[in-house]
């Protein structure tokens, strides 16, 4: 449920990444940018951090970022987190990425509806087509409503709040009801 406002308009990928390096570029040496065939964080390189997603994907700048907001410091000194990372996964291993994911993508449900950006769940693994994601979409809703009730960490309320801003969708984003409906995949 994207259509918050009659007044908002989607954000795309350049002034996603706009608002992002406004927020982050001095004061966390980050810079989000776009143009890569996949998605990598870079930590500590001569240009500082770089998290980079994948080609110019609105989608994909937004959940990059989501990651980087959640990091805590130590993780964002470390190259993608930390984190591996398999494309073809079988199910006992997608069960834990579906773990690990379900914090990044609730939080990139809430940035996509500050930004007027459509969300899809995303189960990452063209390797399981008949992969029942219920549960996972389920704990994906529960964590974005935990998000909009107990507010969200400061970096990430600062990159949704400028978000709102530049899409004209206000704090409208921070209804728990947009978030009653289970997430599409």
């Amino acid at each position: 449920m994207v259509n918050l406002t009659s007044h908002s308009a989607a954000l795309d990928a350049t002034v996603i990444t706009r608002v992002f390096n406004a927020l982050f570029t001095g004061d966390y040496d980050t810079n989000l940018r776009g143009g890569r065939d996949e998605p990598h964080y870079l930590a500590n390189t001569a240009e500082g951090h770089v998290i980079y997603f994948k080609e110019d994907f609105q989608s994909s700048a937004l959940h990059e970022a989501a990651h980087w907001l959640i990091a805590g410091a130590q993780r964002r000194c470390q190259e993608d987190y930390g984190y591996w990372y398999r494309p073809n996964r079988d199910a006992v291993n997608q069960r834990q990425f579906e773990s690990v994911e379900v914090k990044p993508q609730a939080l990139e449900w809430v940035l996509s509806n500050a930004a007027a950006v459509k969300f899809r769940i995303s189960v990452d693994n063209l390797a399981l087509i008949k992969h029942d994601t219920e549960h996972f979409r389920v704990a994906v809703r529960q964590q974005a409503l935990g998000l909009i009730d107990r507010g969200l960490p400061l970096r990430a309320a600062m990159f949704a709040r400028s978000l709102s801003k530049a899409s004209g969708v206000g704090e409208d984003y921070l209804d728990a009801a947009h978030y009653q409906e289970l997430p599409i995949q």
